[in-house]
């Protein structure tokens, strides 16, 4: 493709509006994704004891780092189904679906089979008081049934976005906090069933979002065709390749997160407290800059369907743009209302005084991060994710590790020194291979 050709297509409207439709209901279903939590939290702090949300909070904490660790199939799903629209293959199409709901359901499965096993490691890392164990034992063994639904949805809503159904995804999210709100009140208030209403609620939530995500996803595929070919070995092993790529992608990216809070406390409690302020802020931050990824991965993951090099270059110039915008908009808020935003978070005024000199961590961090969150975007749409299990790698331990022991004499600053490295050349190293992809001419293959 020539410069030219690079030009005339960037300023393509269309393309713009595109991403921008689907960027936005993305935005809004991951804010009222923490909201289920919000409301559980809500509830539980107007319980008449302290342990209650102690103990809960811990149990779902649990609960959704297994979700967050089975997160991959929501990429992986996401990539295949956009890749089948690209095509118009009706087969890959139902193939997608079917494959991502059996192994969602087979894996929520295998953690109802690990449940006692996960739970007595969680609360070998609690170490916390019997009363707060009974709670958190109540919680989880009540909010585990949920499992299946719950990473079945993770492969539901990824086909969804494959097929550029943001709109329905959101909406969906939307019916189950207000069920998941009006449970709990039911539950908890109305029957009196304290922890278990919590717990019982979400998971009626979890179910309730699989049923309607299946319904939509069975209107658009029309008469469903299931072939039991696709539940062999021979057609699974392709599928578990890439989920397994993208598993240890979320592994490696959860160790260097779990090593910052942890070697955070040990700077001392106002260091671990200052950390779990940042990680708001991180969270703040990706919800924002996933929205614009998960615009990439159906587009690129379309233009791969169908084979269009140039399509899938246009879609991540334009996306590029967008990623940026949306970046910069962050850093000017935090910039402006930084101070106001920790002063929401807490009201320690020693909390308060010490965020003061992270703030530049917070402006630096959207710039820095957008650009590993939306290649991320792009190569989950073309499907390749050993690229991103080696960048995760190569940036764990040649960048973050080290950089870490470099800055040690900065002792928790140190430690978001070589975060912001970590993000930094992530973003550096799936930039440049994808720009090795199109110069060799592979980025369609």
């Amino acid at each position: 493709m020539t410069n030219n050709n690079i030009l005339s297509n960037f300023f393509q409207i269309s393309l713009h509006q595109k991403i921008i439709v689907m960027a936005i209901p993305m935005i809004l279903s991951n804010v009222t994704t923490p909201i289920m939590g919000l409301v559980d939290t809500a509830v539980l702090g107007h319980m008449q004891e302290i342990y209650f949300l102690a103990g809960a909070s811990v149990a779902a904490l649990i609960i959704t780092q297994l979700y967050w660790l089975c997160g991959f199939l929501r990429m992986t799903s996401t990539g295949l189904s956009a890749q089948a629209k690209g095509s118009r293959d009706i087969n890959q199409l139902h193939q997608s679906l079917f494959q991502g709901i059996l192994i969602g359901f087979l894996l929520g499965c295998l953690l109802l089979l690990l449940q006692d096993g996960i739970l007595a490691l969680g609360l070998y890392f609690a170490n916390a008081t019997p009363v707060v164990e009974g709670v958190i034992s109540e919680y989880f063994y009540t909010r585990i049934w949920g499992a299946p639904a719950a990473i079945v949805n993770l492969a539901l809503v990824g086909w969804l976005i494959g097929q550029q159904k943001a709109k329905q995804v959101l909406l969906i999210q939307v019916f189950a906090n207000l069920l998941n709100l009006v449970l709990n009140l039911w539950f908890v208030f109305g029957l009196g069933l304290e922890v278990l209403g919590v717990a019982l609620a979400s998971v009626v939530a979890e179910y309730s979002i699989s049923i309607i995500s299946i319904i939509v996803a069975l209107k658009l595929v029309g008469r469903p065709i299931i072939q039991k070919k696709w539940f062999s070995g021979t057609y699974l092993h392709s599928l578990l390749s890439l989920n397994g790529n993208t598993f240890f992608r979320n592994l490696i990216l959860q160790a260097c997160i779990a090593f910052l809070i942890f070697r955070g406390v040990g700077f001392g409690s106002i260091s671990a407290a200052i950390n779990a302020i940042l990680m708001q802020f991180f969270s703040l931050i990706a919800l924002g800059l996933d929205g614009v990824a998960y615009a990439a991965e159906a587009l690129v993951g379309e233009q791969k369907g169908q084979k269009n090099a140039d399509g899938i270059i246009h879609v991540t110039l334009h996306g590029l743009v967008w990623s940026t915008i949306v970046a910069i908009i962050y850093s000017s808020i935090f910039i402006v209302w930084g101070t106001e935003i920790t002063s929401v978070i807490t009201d320690q005024p020693i909390l308060q005084l010490e965020m003061q000199d992270y703030l530049a961590f917070v402006y630096c961090l959207p710039i820095i991060a957008h650009w590993c969150f939306f290649f991320d975007g792009v190569f989950v749409g073309l499907t390749r994710s050993q690229a991103m299990r080696n960048s995760m790698l190569l940036c764990g331990l040649v960048i973050y590790f080290p950089a870490f022991w470099v800055f040690l004499s900065y002792a928790n600053k140190g430690l978001w020194m070589a975060m912001l490295l970590f993000l930094l050349f992530r973003g550096i190293s799936l930039g440049g291979y994808f720009i090795y992809l199109c110069r060799k001419g592979k980025v369609a293959v």
